[in-house]
């Protein structure tokens, strides 16, 4: 099973990135408020456009997430249009489509939900929608008058995996999840977050359950020849 790593000693940074994995399965223990405050302290030092800083992190526990995950699982169960403020294009395709297709394989194979097991399959949505039942979500937000603009959106990206490389230095697994603000309103209404900020994403925190098989999955990385060129080195 997955390492504990509650009990890690402390680990240099390019172990760190090579060791942390997308958790998907929590244990039901609270996170203190000083344990948050002390990963969103270290997140904080990403680098930001002109160090326009224009991040805010709305933590959320107890009732208020169960309130967000109760309206955010009733509307998309009910066929409700997803309802996000930071919008996509379209669905993903060619390269981008078979490395969504690669991860689900390597967790459902982990997970030994088989391909005609739809009660299951839809278990496992669900699971996304509530965020994984973990008892931390993490609202990335950003300042609405940066909303369109993309270097803004950057700069959350390297808060935001800032948020996750801290807390497995602190014992806690965390994973990126849209699913969790696809209702966007009801987020900010439980959430209260204020009008002038634009809801991007949430990162679901916590202990990891080490019985839960799915959290040992690491995706896949393209290979360096893939993705990187190189101009103007001697071959």
């Amino acid at each position: 099973m997955a390492e504990n790593i509650s009990k890690q000693p402390k680990i240099d940074f390019e172990t760190l990135v090579k060791q942390r994995r997308s958790i998907r399965g929590y244990k039901p223990d609270a996170v203190s408020k000083e344990i948050i405050d002390e990963i969103i302290e270290i997140a904080k030092r990403a680098p930001s456009s002109m160090n326009t800083q224009p991040w805010h992190f709305h933590v959320i526990t107890g009732d208020p997430l169960e309130q967000i995950r109760k309206g955010n699982t009733e509307r998309m169960l009910a066929g409700a249009s997803v309802d996000r403020e930071i919008k996509m294009g379209h669905g993903y395709e060619g390269i981008h489509r078979d490395r969504q297709v690669e991860i689900a394989i390597q967790l459902f194979s982990a997970m030994e939900i088989e391909r005609d097991d739809k009660e299951r399959r839809q278990d496992w949505v669900m699971r996304g929608f509530r965020q994984f039942d973990a008892p931390v979500s993490i609202v990335v937000t950003l300042d609405k008058a940066l909303e369109h603009d993309t270097v803004g959106h950057f700069d959350l990206g390297a808060a935001t995996y800032g948020l996750v490389l801290a807390a497995w230095t602190k014992g806690l697994g965390s994973v990126i999840n849209g699913q969790g603000i696809m209702q966007s309103s009801v987020v900010r209404e439980f959430a209260n977050i204020p009008e002038d900020e634009v809801i991007m994403t949430c990162v679901a925190m916590g202990y990891p359950d080490e019985s839960f098989v799915a959290n040992d999955v690491q995706s896949l990385r393209a290979s360096n020849e893939s993705v990187v060129s190189y101009v103007g080195f001697d071959e």
